[in-house]
């Protein structure tokens, strides 16, 4: 196993009602004013918003409200939270939502604590050297950025869906009252969970020399997230399917599943960033349109990884060769998303990329030309091209 370091500084607040405490968390932060930011009419109307807004007052705390993040969030909203925020003197942001929203609070905590221009650092020409603090009330079980280092904007300039990942903003607290889920579409519900499952599936396919612990704390991961995604497609006021599904999500993204080893894969999210860049899908049907199509491309280069996966994680009988089994996997896997009612290709998907289309994302996945992608094995820019065709 390689030598790793694991930092997840969060303060986890879990269970029912747990909204309720908001108001005295961010009280602890030592804070003057707060941006509540959120994205669409959903805070509205279920009310959460107005809960949240009342448990600030009652703290005695100011505070300014910013919606309209949209999934796949846009370097514009960043751009106006950050303007917002300096015109009213803000040292607090609070994302009241998903992964889109709380990404788009940490890129407007980049951009009120640094000079110049935010997108830098996500254009990779800058490091950020500081961050507002940041606190979540978790809506959407799904991205897990509640406790990663990671935050994904895309800018409208050309459609660029780019990331930065930088411990500073790490967010101080997030609530995580899994009946907040409860009325999510079932699209969106299963979206999210494929979305979990593919943050441990990037680091469990690597070409590290594994480590036992950190192989079964995946493994047990996985198992739970498809056992209660079907669950949900059902049962979607099942509290505690909803539980151990948000649960998942956060303990997928914030380093635990990587832990010694080289940090995994992560092609799948390269490719599926600019199918989100250029066609606005939701991030976790785009992963699972993409992920057949990458696995069989890539096996041969860690056929033991794909085996294991088979057996441990869906199920599967072993065959008389690995080839066979990994190969039985892989289509398990396809026919669980089919069972959530995922895609497994881009049609599937709803969109038909021209081969010009194709041709523009893996050109804009290697950066040019610039740089490979993935671990399990590099692919370079005509490598992502031929996976694009593969998935249509």
């Amino acid at each position: 196993m390689n030598n790793f370091q694991y930092y997840a500084p969060t303060k986890v607040v879990f269970g029912k009602d747990t909204e309720k405490e908001l108001g005295a968390l961010i009280k602890e932060q030592g804070c003057r004013k707060v941006l509540v930011h959120y994205g669409g009419n959903s805070a509205q109307k279920s009310g959460l918003l107005d809960r949240v807004c009342r448990s600030l007052e009652q703290e005695n705390m100011e505070y300014v409200t910013l919606g309209g993040v949209v999934p796949n969030p846009r370097l514009s909203k960043v751009r106006e939270g950050i303007a917002l925020c300096k015109e009213n003197q803000v040292d607090f942001v609070l994302a009241v939502g998903g992964g889109s929203v709380i990404d788009s609070a940490k890129a407007i905590g980049y951009g009120v604590a640094n000079e110049g221009d935010v997108w830098d650092f996500y254009a990779k020409v800058r490091v950020p050297q500081a961050c507002l603090p940041i606190g979540v009330v978790l809506t959407i079980a799904a991205a897990g950025s509640e406790m990663s280092d990671s935050s994904v904007i895309t800018n409208e300039a050309g459609w660029l869906k780019r990331g930065c990942n930088n411990n500073l903003c790490r967010v101080k607290f997030a609530v995580m009252n899994p009946e907040l889920t409860y009325t999510l579409p079932a699209y969106q519900t299963e979206s999210g969970c494929t979305d979990v499952l593919m943050h441990t599936m990037e680091r469990y396919f690597n070409q590290a020399d594994n480590m036992e612990m950190t192989d079964g704390i995946s493994e047990a991961l996985m198992r739970t997230v498809i056992k209660n995604a079907k669950i949900l497609l059902t049962d979607p006021e099942n509290y505690e399917a909803r539980a151990e599904v948000m649960w998942a999500g956060s303990l997928s993204h914030n380093g635990l599943t990587g832990c010694g080893t080289d940090g995994g894969d992560w092609a799948c999210h390269q490719m599926e960033h600019e199918l989100g860049g250029m066609f606005d899908v939701a991030h976790g049907a785009g992963l699972a349109a993409v992920w057949a199509s990458w696995a069989r491309y890539v096996c041969q280069e860690r056929m033991d990884r794909f085996e294991k996966f088979a057996v441990n994680v869906l199920g599967v009988e072993p065959a008389e060769t690995a080839e066979k089994t990994a190969a039985r996997g892989i289509e398990a896997m396809e026919a669980f998303y089919r069972s959530i009612q995922m895609p497994t290709s881009l049609t599937e998907l709803g969109i038909d990329p021209t081969e010009e289309q194709m041709q523009e994302m893996a050109r804009k996945c290697s950066w040019d030309g610039g740089r490979t992608v993935g671990v399990v094995k590099k692919l370079d820019q005509g490598d992502v091209l031929e996976i694009y065709k593969a998935a249509r």
